[in-house]
Protein backbone atom coordinates (compact mmCIF):
# COMPACT_ATOMS: atom_id res chain seq x y z
CA UNK A 1 0.00 0.00 0.00
CA UNK A 2 1.34 3.40 -0.98
CA UNK A 3 0.79 6.73 0.77
CA UNK A 4 -1.57 7.82 -2.01
CA UNK A 5 -3.61 4.63 -1.68
CA UNK A 6 -3.74 5.11 2.09
CA UNK A 7 -5.04 8.66 1.62
CA UNK A 8 -7.72 7.52 -0.82
CA UNK A 9 -8.88 4.73 1.48
CA UNK A 10 -8.94 7.18 4.41
CA UNK A 11 -11.06 9.63 2.38
CA UNK A 12 -13.50 6.82 1.64
CA UNK A 13 -13.59 5.93 5.34
CA UNK A 14 -14.11 9.50 6.47
CA UNK A 15 -16.86 10.17 3.93
CA UNK A 16 -18.81 6.98 4.47
CA UNK A 17 -18.31 5.95 8.11
CA UNK A 18 -21.22 8.06 9.33
CA UNK A 19 -23.31 8.00 6.15
CA UNK A 20 -25.81 5.14 5.67
CA UNK A 21 -23.91 3.68 2.71
CA UNK A 22 -21.44 1.28 4.41
CA UNK A 23 -17.88 2.44 4.93
CA UNK A 24 -16.60 -1.15 5.09
CA UNK A 25 -18.28 -1.97 1.79
CA UNK A 26 -16.85 1.11 0.10
CA UNK A 27 -13.34 0.46 1.44
CA UNK A 28 -13.52 -3.10 0.12
CA UNK A 29 -14.62 -1.78 -3.26
CA UNK A 30 -11.94 0.93 -3.23
CA UNK A 31 -9.18 -1.47 -2.25
CA UNK A 32 -10.26 -3.93 -4.92
CA UNK A 33 -10.39 -1.34 -7.70
CA UNK A 34 -6.96 -0.01 -6.72
CA UNK A 35 -5.54 -3.53 -6.73
CA UNK A 36 -4.37 -3.34 -3.14
CA UNK A 37 -3.29 -6.76 -1.90
CA UNK A 38 -5.56 -7.96 0.90
CA UNK A 39 -2.76 -8.93 3.27
CA UNK A 40 -3.06 -8.83 7.05
CA UNK A 41 -1.73 -5.29 7.35
CA UNK A 42 -4.14 -3.88 4.76
CA UNK A 43 -7.06 -5.52 6.55
CA UNK A 44 -5.82 -4.02 9.82
CA UNK A 45 -5.37 -0.60 8.20
CA UNK A 46 -9.01 -0.43 7.06
CA UNK A 47 -10.07 -0.98 10.67
CA UNK A 48 -7.39 1.09 12.42
CA UNK A 49 -8.08 4.31 10.50
CA UNK A 50 -11.52 4.30 12.10
CA UNK A 51 -9.71 5.79 15.10
CA UNK A 52 -9.52 9.08 13.21
CA UNK A 53 -13.26 8.97 12.59
CA UNK A 54 -13.79 8.25 16.31
CA UNK A 55 -11.92 11.41 17.22
CA UNK A 56 -14.18 13.48 14.99
CA UNK A 57 -17.19 12.32 17.01
CA UNK A 58 -15.47 13.12 20.30
CA UNK A 59 -14.58 16.61 19.04
CA UNK A 60 -18.08 17.40 17.75
CA UNK A 61 -19.95 15.95 20.72
CA UNK A 62 -17.45 16.59 23.51
CA UNK A 63 -20.13 18.02 25.79
CA UNK A 64 -22.00 14.70 25.72
CA UNK A 65 -18.86 12.87 26.80
CA UNK A 66 -17.47 15.26 29.39
CA UNK A 67 -20.35 17.24 30.86
CA UNK A 68 -22.57 14.36 31.93
CA UNK A 69 -22.11 10.73 32.91
CA UNK A 70 -25.60 9.60 31.89
CA UNK A 71 -24.57 8.72 28.35
CA UNK A 72 -21.95 6.14 29.36
CA UNK A 73 -24.30 3.41 30.71
CA UNK A 74 -26.40 3.77 27.55
CA UNK A 75 -23.36 3.33 25.32
CA UNK A 76 -22.29 0.25 27.30
CA UNK A 77 -25.74 -1.32 26.87
CA UNK A 78 -25.77 -0.49 23.16
CA UNK A 79 -22.28 -1.88 22.67
CA UNK A 80 -22.86 -5.28 24.33
CA UNK A 81 -24.73 -7.05 21.46
CA UNK A 82 -22.02 -6.21 18.91
CA UNK A 83 -19.28 -7.22 21.34
CA UNK A 84 -20.85 -10.63 21.92
CA UNK A 85 -21.49 -11.32 18.23
CA UNK A 86 -18.12 -9.96 17.14
CA UNK A 87 -16.18 -12.18 19.52
CA UNK A 88 -18.34 -15.23 18.76
CA UNK A 89 -18.36 -15.03 14.95
CA UNK A 90 -15.15 -13.12 14.16
CA UNK A 91 -13.80 -15.69 11.69
CA UNK A 92 -17.07 -15.79 9.72
CA UNK A 93 -17.23 -11.99 9.66
CA UNK A 94 -13.65 -11.79 8.38
CA UNK A 95 -14.57 -14.06 5.46
CA UNK A 96 -17.51 -11.81 4.53
CA UNK A 97 -15.20 -8.80 4.48
CA UNK A 98 -13.41 -10.25 1.44
CA UNK A 99 -16.58 -10.89 -0.59
CA UNK A 100 -17.52 -8.08 -2.99
CA UNK A 101 -20.68 -10.00 -3.98
CA UNK A 102 -21.98 -9.80 -0.41
CA UNK A 103 -21.30 -6.06 -0.40
CA UNK A 104 -23.18 -5.60 -3.68
CA UNK A 105 -26.28 -7.48 -2.55
CA UNK A 106 -26.34 -5.73 0.83
CA UNK A 107 -26.02 -2.30 -0.81
CA UNK A 108 -28.79 -3.08 -3.29
CA UNK A 109 -31.28 -4.55 -0.82
CA UNK A 110 -30.53 -1.87 1.74
CA UNK A 111 -31.06 0.81 -0.90
CA UNK A 112 -34.48 -0.57 -1.82
CA UNK A 113 -35.44 -0.58 1.86
CA UNK A 114 -34.23 3.01 2.20
CA UNK A 115 -36.82 4.14 -0.35
CA UNK A 116 -39.57 3.19 2.11
CA UNK A 117 -38.00 4.32 5.41
CA UNK A 118 -39.44 7.83 5.26
CA UNK A 119 -42.93 6.36 4.85
CA UNK A 120 -42.42 3.83 7.61
CA UNK A 121 -41.11 6.51 9.95
CA UNK A 122 -42.76 9.78 8.85
CA UNK A 123 -41.09 13.03 9.81
CA UNK A 124 -43.13 16.21 10.13
CA UNK A 125 -40.22 18.49 10.97
CA UNK A 126 -41.50 18.96 14.51
CA UNK A 127 -39.93 15.95 16.21
CA UNK A 128 -39.13 16.47 19.86
CA UNK A 129 -36.25 14.71 21.54
CA UNK A 130 -36.94 12.63 24.63
CA UNK A 131 -34.59 10.95 27.09
CA UNK A 132 -33.05 7.79 25.63
CA UNK A 133 -33.78 4.74 27.79
CA UNK A 134 -31.77 1.58 28.39
CA UNK A 135 -34.28 -0.34 26.25
CA UNK A 136 -33.72 2.15 23.41
CA UNK A 137 -29.97 1.62 23.67
CA UNK A 138 -30.33 -2.17 23.71
CA UNK A 139 -32.59 -2.21 20.64
CA UNK A 140 -30.23 0.09 18.75
CA UNK A 141 -27.33 -2.14 19.80
CA UNK A 142 -29.12 -5.19 18.39
CA UNK A 143 -29.65 -3.37 15.09
CA UNK A 144 -25.92 -2.60 15.07
CA UNK A 145 -25.21 -6.34 14.91
CA UNK A 146 -26.82 -6.48 11.46
CA UNK A 147 -24.08 -4.14 10.21
CA UNK A 148 -21.48 -6.86 10.67
CA UNK A 149 -22.54 -7.90 7.18
CA UNK A 150 -20.39 -5.69 4.91
CA UNK A 151 -22.53 -3.38 2.83
CA UNK A 152 -25.28 -2.98 5.42
CA UNK A 153 -23.85 0.16 7.10
CA UNK A 154 -23.44 0.53 10.85
CA UNK A 155 -24.82 4.06 10.89
CA UNK A 156 -27.86 3.06 8.80
CA UNK A 157 -28.67 0.09 11.01
CA UNK A 158 -28.36 2.03 14.26
CA UNK A 159 -30.28 5.07 12.99
CA UNK A 160 -33.11 2.83 11.84
CA UNK A 161 -32.97 1.12 15.23
CA UNK A 162 -33.46 4.51 16.84
CA UNK A 163 -36.36 5.33 14.54
CA UNK A 164 -38.14 2.10 15.52
CA UNK A 165 -37.99 3.43 19.09
CA UNK A 166 -39.62 6.67 17.89
CA UNK A 167 -36.54 8.83 18.36
CA UNK A 168 -36.28 11.86 16.09
CA UNK A 169 -34.02 11.58 13.05
CA UNK A 170 -31.52 13.98 14.59
CA UNK A 171 -31.50 12.17 17.92
CA UNK A 172 -31.20 8.73 16.29
CA UNK A 173 -28.30 9.92 14.14
CA UNK A 174 -26.45 11.55 17.02
CA UNK A 175 -26.80 8.48 19.27
CA UNK A 176 -25.56 6.37 16.35
CA UNK A 177 -22.45 8.54 16.18
CA UNK A 178 -21.88 8.31 19.94
CA UNK A 179 -22.28 4.52 19.88
CA UNK A 180 -19.65 4.38 17.15
CA UNK A 181 -17.00 5.47 19.64
CA UNK A 182 -16.90 2.34 21.88
CA UNK A 183 -17.77 0.06 18.96
CA UNK A 184 -15.04 1.27 16.62
CA UNK A 185 -12.51 1.68 19.43
CA UNK A 186 -13.05 -1.95 20.47
CA UNK A 187 -12.88 -3.17 16.86
CA UNK A 188 -9.61 -1.29 16.34
CA UNK A 189 -8.07 -2.58 19.59
CA UNK A 190 -9.13 -6.17 18.86
CA UNK A 191 -7.75 -6.04 15.32
CA UNK A 192 -4.43 -4.61 16.55
CA UNK A 193 -4.19 -7.31 19.21
CA UNK A 194 -4.97 -10.12 16.75
CA UNK A 195 -2.43 -8.79 14.26
CA UNK A 196 0.34 -8.73 16.89
CA UNK A 197 -0.75 -12.07 18.37
CA UNK A 198 -0.46 -13.67 14.91
CA UNK A 199 3.14 -12.50 14.67
CA UNK A 200 2.56 -9.29 12.75
CA UNK A 201 5.08 -6.48 13.12
CA UNK A 202 5.01 -2.76 12.38
CA UNK A 203 7.62 -1.02 10.27
CA UNK A 204 8.20 2.75 10.19
CA UNK A 205 6.33 2.77 6.87
CA UNK A 206 3.34 1.12 8.55
CA UNK A 207 3.24 3.80 11.26
CA UNK A 208 3.45 6.48 8.58
CA UNK A 209 0.45 4.97 6.79
CA UNK A 210 -1.48 4.80 10.08
CA UNK A 211 -0.70 8.44 10.87
CA UNK A 212 -1.64 9.76 7.43
CA UNK A 213 -4.77 7.59 7.24
CA UNK A 214 -6.09 8.65 10.64
CA UNK A 215 -5.47 12.36 10.07
CA UNK A 216 -7.24 12.28 6.71
CA UNK A 217 -10.14 10.18 8.07
CA UNK A 218 -10.54 12.60 11.00
CA UNK A 219 -10.76 15.71 8.82
CA UNK A 220 -13.10 14.19 6.25
CA UNK A 221 -15.37 12.57 8.87
CA UNK A 222 -15.63 15.87 10.73
CA UNK A 223 -17.10 17.50 7.63
CA UNK A 224 -19.27 14.51 6.74
CA UNK A 225 -20.95 14.31 10.15
CA UNK A 226 -21.88 17.98 10.23
CA UNK A 227 -23.39 17.84 6.77
CA UNK A 228 -25.19 14.52 7.22
CA UNK A 229 -27.23 15.39 10.32
CA UNK A 230 -28.69 18.47 8.67
CA UNK A 231 -29.38 16.66 5.39
CA UNK A 232 -31.04 13.66 7.06
CA UNK A 233 -33.27 15.87 9.21
CA UNK A 234 -34.52 17.80 6.17
CA UNK A 235 -34.51 15.27 3.34
CA UNK A 236 -34.60 11.75 4.76
CA UNK A 237 -33.09 8.55 3.32
CA UNK A 238 -34.33 8.41 -0.28
CA UNK A 239 -31.23 9.89 -1.94
CA UNK A 240 -28.98 7.48 -0.05
CA UNK A 241 -31.29 4.66 -1.12
CA UNK A 242 -30.93 5.49 -4.81
CA UNK A 243 -27.16 5.78 -4.41
CA UNK A 244 -26.94 2.35 -2.76
CA UNK A 245 -29.10 0.81 -5.48
CA UNK A 246 -26.92 2.30 -8.22
CA UNK A 247 -23.65 1.12 -6.66
CA UNK A 248 -24.99 -2.32 -5.75
CA UNK A 249 -26.50 -2.86 -9.20
CA UNK A 250 -23.30 -1.75 -10.93
CA UNK A 251 -21.23 -4.19 -8.89
CA UNK A 252 -23.62 -7.06 -9.65
CA UNK A 253 -23.49 -6.25 -13.38
CA UNK A 254 -19.68 -6.19 -13.32
CA UNK A 255 -19.60 -9.51 -11.45
CA UNK A 256 -22.07 -11.04 -13.92
CA UNK A 257 -19.83 -9.91 -16.80
CA UNK A 258 -16.94 -11.79 -15.24
CA UNK A 259 -15.03 -8.73 -14.06
CA UNK A 260 -12.50 -9.67 -11.41
CA UNK A 261 -13.57 -7.73 -8.32
CA UNK A 262 -12.23 -10.19 -5.79
CA UNK A 263 -9.73 -9.00 -3.22
CA UNK A 264 -6.29 -9.68 -4.71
Amino acid sequence: MTILQAILIAIIEGLTEFLPVSSTGHMIIGSTLMGIAADDFVKLFTVAIQFGAILSVVVLYWRRFFETLTVYPLLVVGFIPAAIMGLTFKSQIDLLLENVGVVAVALLLGGIFFLFIDKLFPHDGKDRDRPITWLDALVIGCFQVIAMIPGVSRSAATIIGGLTRKLSRKQAAEFSFLLAVPTMAAATAKSMWDYIDDGGTFTPEHWKLFAVGNVVAFIVALLAIKGFVGFLTKHGFALFGWYRIAVGALLLVLLAMGTNLSMV
